[in-house]
């Protein structure tokens, strides 16, 4: 282990060394010298064989030839404790590269190198993770989890490679994102445009920024888009965003009542409080996202129907509302949405958007 701990450490000084070497090409000839018979030991090991003595000598005589001298009796337990540094050196280096090697993996099938916390991941592209950001687990969860993680990339590689089909994910009722309905400048999409759907959480800021880049770089006028709103649940059973589950049954409960009407001009009272909800500000300039996210339970409730009713929802359709957001059919609709999130789409952050025959996670970037 003395020999491999050499060729690690001497390898990840190898850049400073090719410095070094341009002015004292003495340090350099040495330093490569030292690294050769480290690399023969390396490929003995590797064939199962026994590295030379000398150079495991020769590295514990560079370290203790001072205290050989000076202190004889410590040079035993020194050398014991070199063995032991050698091969927590060796295992560290082989965790680090084995952690680099699931991370791009991850990235590459996932589209994060953080497979239990996405957001965590700086290299992917901004989202919610579905889980706490708080990580309290043991160092033996943490190890277990980290083991879990490989079957996870591994068993998600199909999904990489094969063509995905957003329509296959609608359910009934199903909210379109229609464009000119939002904004009078933009176009609606044509029965020609591909399909794709949007999986978002109306708390989320991600969602919200994905959701604004999609409206304006004109994604919604080439793609028939339908949402999906998913509001994270944690383990504990309560909601990630504060609000969030309130919103996604407003949402579906205006779908239900625009059910047979979709596309009207008088509802889409969903997509028009989605719309306003990532793209809006309060008088004094908050986001609105914020705003309800600082909300009690009975004032985001106020709040949301006053929405709807500047979008020209009459009293008798808010009752509507009211009542068809506490209904088991809502209730099951949400139950279907995670189902086709978590086990058939297997998202691991929000937002997911499926388009182009492709999954996608995170920010929607123009």
């Amino acid at each position: 282990m003395v020999c491999i701990a050499a060729f690690i450490i001497l390898g990840l000084i190898g850049i400073f060394v090719a410095i070094i070497s341009i002015f004292k090409k003495d340090f350099g000839r040495a330093y490569w010298k030292s690294l050769k018979k480290a690399w023969g030991c390396v490929g003995k090991k590797i064939r199962l064989q026994k590295c030379d003595t000398n150079f495991k000598d020769d590295v514990k005589n560079t370290l203790l030839k001072k205290v050989i001298l000076k202190h004889p009796k410590l040079v035993k337990p020194l050398s014991v404790i070199i063995e032991i540094l050698s091969v927590l050196i060796v295992i560290i280096f082989v965790w680090a590269v084995l952690t680099a090697i699931k991370s791009l993996l991850a990235l590459w099938v996932l589209g994060t190198c953080n497979v239990t916390k996405p957001s965590a991941c700086s290299l992917g592209s901004e989202v919610c993770s579905l889980g706490g950001e708080e990580d309290n687990a043991n160092i033996l969860e943490q190890t277990g989890r980290w083991f879990t993680e490989w079957g996870e990339i591994f068993s998600s590689i199909p999904d990489r490679v094969r063509t995905w089909n957003a329509n296959e994910y609608f359910i009934e009722p199903t909210t379109f994102v229609d464009a000119s309905i939002l904004d009078e400048t933009k176009s609606s999409f044509t029965e020609d445009e591909s399909y794709a759907i949007d999986i978002l959480d109306p708390g989320c800021s991600a969602c919200m920024m994905s959701f604004r880049n999609q409206l304006e770089s004109g994604f919604f006028e080439n793609h028939q888009t339908a949402l999906l709103v998913y509001p994270i649940q944690l383990e504990d059973g309560s909601y990630k965003f504060a609000n969030s589950d309130l919103i996604a049954r407003y949402f579906y409960a205006s779908a239900i009542l625009d059910q047979g009407e979709i596309f009207t001009e008088k509802h889409h009272f969903g997509l028009k409080l989605m719309h306003k909800i990532f793209t809006g500000k309060t008088e004094s300039g908050q986001i609105i996202q914020s705003y309800l996210g600082s909300l009690d339970y009975d004032e985001a409730k106020k709040v949301l129907k006053s929405y709807l009713k500047e979008f020209g929802a009459t009293d008798e359709e808010l009752k509507q509302i009211s009542a068809i957001e506490k209904s088991d059919e809502v209730k099951n609709i949400l139950e279907k949405v995670k189902d086709i999130s978590k086990n058939q789409i297997k998202i691991t952050g929000i937002p997911t958007l499926i388009y182009d025959g492709k999954k996608h996670l995170g920010l929607y970037e123009i």
